[in-house]
């Protein structure tokens, strides 16, 4: 089937769209669309945004997520991101956005748009990419984790050096299969105020990602 994708994750992911997992995926998405206008997040062009934003080709840095914010108006494509005028911040952002602030010094954001982010190749993949309004979960199962389980297989094969930002044990087994001996791994409890406290906070993955990407000869990410 034909799928509106960045060209180099099209061509890496190209047999997935043809498996009847993602056939029946699809329909599955735009079913959910039609039965519940507005109630479907992200906005349709936007749900395979963090692969357009970020290139496979120029992926640096892997952040994963779980599903899309089910509040209305906050997801937009790319996990922990919102638009920029929502406030307040979620609390999982605003977390991540304390640990940068302790980790490298950098002030708090009130802007909650992390596109700044994939522009410099940071993959901020959710497991699964779609989810119904105030219903977290609500389309888990239904063949997203197998698709962005092939991003991440495909991203391992083609790409090294690449530094795997790993936050909560969910995505922590998703990326079990990365090899690390040609990729960074940095593992931390999830950033959500449940746990941010069990060593989330003061993990410094920001500057270590950093320090190995400029170790390898690539330009650091400006958070």
């Amino acid at each position: 089937m034909e799928v509106n994708i960045e060209p180099s994750w099209k061509e890496a992911l190209e047999e997935e769209f043809d498996q009847p997992y993602f056939q029946n995926l699809a329909e599955f998405v735009r079913s959910e669309y039609r039965q519940n206008p507005g109630a479907i997040f992200p906005k349709g062009g936007e749900i395979l945004r963090a692969f357009t934003a970020c290139s496979l080709s120029e992926t640096k840095v892997v952040i994963l997520g779980q599903d899309p914010y089910p509040t209305p108006g906050h997801a937009h494509g790319l996990c922990f991101s919102v638009e920029p005028h929502v406030r307040p911040l979620p609390k999982s952002l605003i977390n991540i956005y304390k640990e940068l602030e302790s980790d490298l010094g950098i002030p708090f954001h009130e802007n909650g748009d992390l596109n700044r982010w994939a522009e410099q190749g940071v993959l901020l993949l959710n497991s699964v990419l779609t989810v119904r309004s105030r219903t977290p979960d609500s389309h888990k199962g239904r063949g997203w984790e197998q698709f962005t389980d092939a991003a991440i297989r495909v991203l391992n094969e083609r790409r090294t050096g690449v530094v795997y930002m790993l936050w909560g044990s969910k995505a922590i087994r998703k990326a079990e299969s990365v090899d690390r001996t040609r990729n960074r791994v940095l593992t931390a409890p999830h950033p959500s105020p449940l746990s941010a406290h069990r060593g989330f906070f003061g993990c410094k993955h920001f500057s270590s990602a950093n320090a190995y990407l400029i170790q390898n000869g690539q330009e650091p990410i400006q958070w």
